[in-house]
């Protein structure tokens, strides 16, 4: 019994490529349902990670259907709302929703709501028991921590546990922008916005039915950001930015930022594993969080497709290509988290922009 805790996209995925491979597993998660909670706004699938899994998961032609049109271009703004890099081309990183994306795996995928799991132990003999919320327990031969930023599963493998960036997100939305926001619908055109400067900035999606998701971002050690204390900070910010705080159509919802050391890694650890934010927790500022999860999911099912009688050589296997990957790519999201918020923002993102259109 292969046993998978958490049903996000990546032990989704891992779920639905072990099923194609003939393997059954269970996934259990903590969530009541699968509409417990808002699972948030857009995600750009890549080429050489996201989309791949999505072919090994049998899904890639019903993910053409959900995508957004239009959702590549992007807008780089300064402070006074000059336009500096305006691109409305598709670069091969089409935009989907990522509950529209759940929903694809969750169609043929059985999911073990409301089971959460509050801690695992190993039995000594390659073997875990897993206990729940609920005080019952199970023993499993094969554990797979998919379980997000505060796994319960990563302390069999790891003491590394989250770290605090300093920055903050304040997270709001405007619906039907078209009609009821045009200026700011104008502003933040058909796909994504970044309008950046030093240590602040705001981060926006257009997603399906003209809604507009928006992340107002701030270096600050503060944990609970209000509507008064981000119009102080951006008081010298051009008045089209502060409409999208003040006309939003939902409250202010703070995010902290948190990741796991660049390079994360534990020693191959019999019968367990992790995937995802679970293994390599990282900011959102190379776009690779939910890709790299799906690409682990899909890899992982077909190590252990291949190796059936082996699962701890699947599972090196998996893990000695994750670790390189996945320290790559934490490398390149700390980079570009900087260059986003440095003293000439946005000049350095244009100057990567530009650089990655002409290559």
């Amino acid at each position: 019994m292969i046993t998978i805790v958490g049903a996000g996209l990546g032990g989704l995925t891992l779920a639905r490529v072990l099923r194609r491979n003939g393997i059954e597993a269970t996934v259990y998660d903590l969530d009541s349902s699968p509409t417990a909670r808002d699972q948030g706004g857009m995600l750009d699938m890549h080429e050489e990670s996201g989309q791949e899994a999505l072919r090994a998961a049998g899904l890639f032609e019903e993910f053409r259907e959900i995508i957004l049109p239009g959702g590549e271009a992007t807008r780089i703004y300064d402070r006074h709302a000059t336009l500096h890099w305006r691109n409305d081309n598709e670069v091969g990183r089409p935009e989907v929703n990522r509950k529209d994306l759940r929903d694809l795996f969750l169609k043929d995928t059985p999911v073990r709501w409301g089971a959460k799991v509050t801690g695992a132990h190993p039995r000594g003999d390659g073997t875990h028991e897993v206990t729940l919320a609920d005080g019952t327990s199970f023993t499993t031969p094969l554990l797979i921590g998919a379980d997000g930023a505060w796994s319960r599963i990563r302390p069999l493998v790891s003491e590394a546990t989250p770290v605090r960036a300093d920055i903050c997100f304040a997270e709001v939305n405007l619906f039907d922008a078209d009609n009821g926001h045009p200026a700011a619908a104008d502003l933040v055109g058909p796909g994504m916005m970044f309008a950046l400067g030093e240590g602040k900035g705001f981060l926006a999606h257009r997603e399906p039915h003209g809604r507009l998701h928006i992340y107002v971002a701030l270096r600050t050690r503060q944990t609970e950001l209000s509507q008064e204390f981000l119009l102080s900070q951006f008081a010298d910010w051009d008045p089209q930015f502060h409409a999208l705080i003040t006309d939003a159509d939902t409250g202010l919802v703070s995010r902290s930022i948190h990741t796991l050391p660049v390079g994360h890694r534990w020693e191959r650890t019999p019968g367990v594993t992790l995937l995802g934010d679970a293994a390599h927790l990282m900011s959102p500022f190379a776009g690779e969080g939910a890709n790299l999860a799906m690409l682990d999911g899909a890899e992982l099912a077909l190590a252990i497709a291949a190796n059936p009688q082996d699962p701890e050589k699947a599972l090196l296997k998996y893990e000695q290509t994750m670790f390189a990957r996945s320290k790559a790519a934490a490398a390149m999201s700390a980079a570009s988290l900087e260059l986003c918020f440095q003293a000439d923002a946005p000049h350095g993102v244009v100057a990567q922009m530009a650089g990655h259109a002409a290559a």
